[in-house]
């Protein structure tokens, strides 16, 4: 291996102290030679310098221009003008190696100040993305980055991991292409504390899962993106940390085809802090719907619709400085908000009746939240209570469609059942004062539960597709790691669901990997990590821990949170809590992240959550619909609604929601029974709801195949470009990365059967037909022939290292590309030969058709042609028969008459042809059509017509005519006359003669028959095998004294074809 050779340093500046600091780091990133190390140009254009240059071009043009003035006078320089060849294409080696410092297991030294050292150069070049083997680090930039557009999508579509800069979008990636890959379920667990940029980077997966997956209906893609909007303007609020933190956790399943389109989408919500909507800690603000509906509603005027103030806000959402309001009704961005807001509910397909019931619930909090209190004295008690101002109350009850009488009586008295009878007991300031809250934290909690299910009614997958053959991706989104100056029983429960999320991600990378060396006899260096087990065995076991005896002191009426400390620490015998000395109400945990101080005021009253039954049955007397079905419905193990059935057609779904509008019903008495829920809401306290929603949670995210985000948050002051190194430290050692960092180093993260190995890559090294046994024999010719190294064969399993299960993938995968080019050359061949088959079977029907059609047509013609010669021929015999009765009677005729009539005939004859000539464009159509087929008629009708047609058509002279017959019998033989073959044919001197032959000539040529009239000299002639021919042999005309006494039968013959017409 050859040596080195050591490149120049790159260019700088030749007077640095002469520019500012921003232009010295810009151009020294511009100049670095390693293309490895040098930053990409989508990076460079967010440098700080060139943010800087924005609305100063002209200026900076100025400026250039007299330094390069300047430079031309100190330093001239002679210009050597050349040619660019460019013929020969521009190739650099080794182009698709990525850099070594996009993951941190690739780093020689691992310590943490190395690793840190690293995460501080990359996040100022503005990359904020890190690997850690198959883990992604993500640091919050806290400002808008360009990295997050559609053509950033496609560059990380089913490409190399390395080939890219690592990214948010190569991790969602990698778990669509596993999840099509493997036909499994995967899990996304985005994890960090508050204020990292969970949230975003759940939105960044969701935006590219739906780009890779899809799907033909734009419409479902659209409500599955305006989907997070939604859920996080009812569940999210401004923290003293964090101005869009989530106050509950969220696990969204998005449904794929076994194909990898997306079919659907369900959210799961646990753990909402319903608390917040009553009071909020010091420079902490209520969920945002609140602020969005009352300057959305303030700008459109419609307060008063709702009963909401307009000079002064709600008591749950004011503050003491009245900054809100002035927010409120002077800027605009609650006012588009709000607009979102109704866009979202329109895109996901809610009614524009179940929205004004949303808003109107939401403006019934709100002024519940303004009702209060005051203690009166009576003769038999001294602490009841009264409503002194009862607006407030009026209001309420407008807006929620219930009585405000009743209302008054569920806020001020409660019932109590004592052997069989209903006592009516009055509250004092401080019960009505809870009951009221109460009231308002079940309003809230059940109507965000009711839009959640709502969502996934919406988005459920259409029943004409396949759903259990379908594939999820599961995406966590749960509140992060709290520490503030105050934490209370929120903070608490925040806290330990975090470090579930920290054991869970423990097993997957340290404990399940080190069970199995020894298990399967690997040899592997054993790495230390935290194990935060113990500490949840002291929160969630049973009956000594944290939750249980949280719970066991909330049963007895006479406890208070100094008995619930107390209980605490005599029974917490772990060196995970600890009492501060000094203060009463405090109790302290060593979580993973650090040590965290509670305050125990008020828990116990957190935790029982109580809602009276008196107020559930006046809610229940609602007119409002959907406040009738938030209190029908019970609630489950999780603290939830309960799914309700909707009867949707799955078509209504697919339409724009101003079509599918009136469709959506929903039956509130239709409720489908959740395996874990339950009717008794006394046992039923918040610490439950808790440990069943962990259960829940982990439950779903077992089935699929994790795949972790952390995020990390720089600093906290939330400015861009500031790292704080022993900030981001702490986070580093407490999620446990110096020590993932190690195990990926060292190593194996996929562990696989034979089987399944076998099963799923003998395609790289067998053949298709061929049925490899599932052997350590066949997996080493998979893996020698995929030339991977570093791997290792257990008893059972194949151990690959995290990056060896991506490159299997691509070359799989460009096997199957091959495999899938042969079909798609297969299927074309093969159909464009059952296509040649089909439009030659096509023609040939087509040209039978056509036959047929013609057949039939010619058939039709004839027939109704011989009709009319029939017709024409019966008439004729009848005619001819009655002159020659006539003749059998004495005639006197005188010979000038006989010769007059005879010598007129000629005249007339011409005369009427004439007349049928103009009359007609075909000349004497009758007459050719009739002799064209006179072959057909029978010798009788040959005989009529030619023994009184001839004459007509060709004109004879006397001194040509034939003689004349004696009987009947005799001009009936002399017509069966034959004529010799060989005699001389006639020539064509009559107007019949010559429109018979061109109908003939016409005939013969679209027949295509070989037969045609022979021409002597210039004179047209018939052959003497003609039919027409025939009909003119020679023999007796009709006596001249025949055609003289019956005129009318050969002038109506020119006339146009009577007898035809008759």
């Amino acid at each position: 291996m050859g040596k080195r050779v050591d490149r120049n340093p790159p260019p700088t500046l030749l007077h640095p102290e002469k520019w500012c600091k921003e232009f010295n780091h810009f151009i020294s990133q511009c100049l670095i030679k390693d293309f490895e190390k040098r930053p990409s140009v989508t990076y460079l254009l967010d440098h700080p310098f060139i943010k800087g240059a924005h609305g100063k071009v002209s200026f900076l043009q100025k400026q250039l221009a007299n330094i390069l003035q300047d430079q031309r006078q100190l330093n001239p320089v002679k210009t050597r003008h050349e040619r660019m060849h460019t013929r020969r294409p521009y190739h650099v080696e080794g182009v698709e190696k990525y850099c070594l410092e996009d993951d941190l297991v690739n780093l020689e030294v691992l310590d943490e100040d190395t690793i840190i050292h690293q995460l501080q150069k990359r996040y100022m070049d503005l990359l904020i993305y890190t690997y850690v083997g198959d883990i992604l680090i993500a640091l919050n930039p806290f400002q808008n980055l360009s990295i997050y557009s559609p053509q950033f999508s496609r560059l990380y579509h089913g490409v190399k991991r390395a080939a890219n800069p690592p990214h948010i979008f190569a991790s969602a990636d990698a778990a669509y292409q596993c999840m099509v890959t493997f036909s499994k379920d995967q899990c996304i667990v985005i994890s960090g504390e508050s204020g990292s940029g969970k949230t975003e980077s759940a939105h960044l997966i969701v935006q590219h899962l739906t780009f890779l997956g899809k799907a033909d209906n734009q419409t479902l893609r659209e409500k599955i993106l305006q989907v997070n909007s939604l859920v996080e303007a009812f569940g999210n609020a401004c923290t003293a940390i964090n101005d869009n933190s989530s106050r509950f956790g969220k696990y969204l399943e998005m449904m794929f085809t076994p194909t990898g389109a997306v079919m659907g989408a369900r959210i799961s919500e646990y753990l909402l802090e319903k608390s917040r909507v009553i009071k909020q800690a010091v420079g902490e603000k209520n969920f945002h719907i609140f602020y969005y509906i009352y300057a959305g509603l303030y700008h459109q005027q419609k307060l008063s619709d709702f009963r909401l103030p307009e000079e002064k806000l709600s008591r749950y959402i004011a503050d003491e400085t009245g900054r809100v309001m002035h927010d409120i009704t002077s800027k605009e961005s609650y006012r588009r908000q709000f607009e979102a807001i109704q866009h979202c509910f329109r895109i996901i397909g809610f009614t524009e009746k179940e929205v004004h019931s949303v808003y109107r619930i939401l403006a019934g909090i709100l002024n519940i939240g303004n009702i209060e209190f005051a203690a009166i004295s009576s003769q038999h008690q001294t602490d009841k209570s009264e409503i002194p101002n009862t607006e407030a109350l009026k209001n309420a009850a407008s807006v929620l469609c219930i009585s405000p009488k009743e209302l008054k009586e569920a806020l001020t008295s409660h019932c109590v059942v004592t052997r069989g009878e209903t006592i009516v007991r009055a509250n004092t300031v401080d019960r009505a004062t809870e009951v009221r809250d109460a009231m308002s934290k079940a309003l809230y909690g059940r109507l965000f539960s009711w839009i959640v299910n709502r969502i996934n009614t919406l988005l459920q997958p259409d029943k004409n597709i396949c759903a259990d053959d379908g594939m999820n991706v599961g995406i966590l989104d749960i509140f992060g790691f709290e520490n503030f100056w105050r934490n209370s029983f929120e903070q608490l429960c925040i806290n330990i669901a975090n470090e579930q999320i920290q054991y869970y991600f423990n097993q997957h990378v340290f404990a399940f990997e080190q069970m199995e060396y020894q298990n399967e006899g690997i040899d592997a260096t054993v790495v230390e990590y935290e194990d935060n087990r113990p500490l949840l065995d002291m929160f969630l076991q049973k009956p000594l821990g944290l939750l249980a005896l949280l719970d066991e002191e909330s049963r007895f009426p006479q406890a208070t949170d100094q008995t619930l400390v107390d209980k605490f620490e005599d029974n917490l015998r772990s060196k995970y809590f600890w009492r501060p000395k000094g203060v009463e109400l405090c109790f302290g945990i060593q979580h993973y992240a650090g040590k965290v101080l509670y305050d125990a005021s008020g828990v116990l009253e957190k935790n029982r959550d109580t809602l009276p039954v008196d107020v559930v049955v006046v809610l229940r007397t609602s007119e409002n619909k959907l406040l009738q079905q938030l209190f029908s419905i019970p609630l489950t193990k999780t603290g939830n609604l309960a799914q309700t059935k909707a009867r949707i057609a799955a078509a209504s779904r697919s339409l724009p929601p101003h079509f599918s509008a009136g469709r959506a019903k929903v039956d509130t008495l239709e409720v489908i029974r959740h395996p874990g829920e339950t009717t008794n809401m006394k046992r039923q306290t918040m610490a439950s709801y808790f440990r069943y929603s962990l259960m829940d949670l982990l439950s779903k995210m077992v089935v699929g195949q994790p795949h972790f985000v952390r995020c990390i948050k720089p600093n906290d002051d939330r400015e861009a470009l500031m790292f704080s190194q022993e900030r981001v430290l702490t986070q580093l050692r407490s999620t446990g990365i110096l020590e993932t960092v190690s195990i990926r180093q060292q190593g194996y993260s996929h562990r696989i059967l034979f089987e399944e190995f076998v099963k799923r890559y003998y395609y790289l090294a067998f053949r298709a037909h061929q049925i490899p046994l599932a052997n350590k024999e066949s997996c080493i010719a998979i893996l020698e022939k995929s030339r991977l190294d570093h791997w290792v064969l257990g008893k059972t399993k194949v151990f690959l290292k995290y990056y060896h299960i991506e490159q299997l993938n691509l070359l799989l995968r460009q096997v199957i590309g091959r495999v899938v080019v042969l079909q798609a050359y297969t299927k074309g061949w093969l159909a464009a030969r059952r296509h040649k088959r089909i439009r030659e079977k096509r023609e040939k029907g087509a040209i039978a058709i056509q036959s047929a059609w013609r057949g039939y047509d010619a058939r039709r013609k004839f027939k109704k042609i011989s009709n009319r010669r029939t017709e024409s021929a019966i008439h004729i015999q009848a005619v001819l028969k009655d002159s020659i009765d006539d003749k059998s009677s004495p005639q006197v005729e005188s010979s000038d008459g006989h010769a007059e009539t005879s010598s007129n005939y000629p005249a007339i004859t011409e005369k009427n042809w004439h007349l049928q000539a103009q009359s007609s464009p075909n000349g004497c159509d009758v007459f050719a059509r009739q002799a064209n087929q006179h072959s057909v008629s029978g010798a009788n009708l040959v005989s009529s017509r030619t023994s009184h047609v001839t004459p007509d058509c060709q004109d004879p002279s006397p001194a040509e005519a034939p003689p004349k017959p004696d009987s009947e019998n005799g001009l009936a033989q002399k017509q069966r006359t034959p004529r010799r073959r060989c005699q001389q044919p006639k020539i064509l001197n009559s107007p019949e003669d010559t429109m018979y032959y061109s109908q003939l000539n016409g005939t013969l040529e679209y027949q295509g028959s070989k037969r045609k009239p022979r021409k002597l000299g210039q004179i047209k002639v018939l052959d003497g095998e003609d039919e027409y021919y025939k009909s003119l042999s020679p023999m007796d005309s009709m006596p001249e004294e025949d055609c003289s006494a019956h005129p009318f039968l050969f002038s109506s013959s020119t006339k146009g074809g009577s007898f035809a017409q008759h």
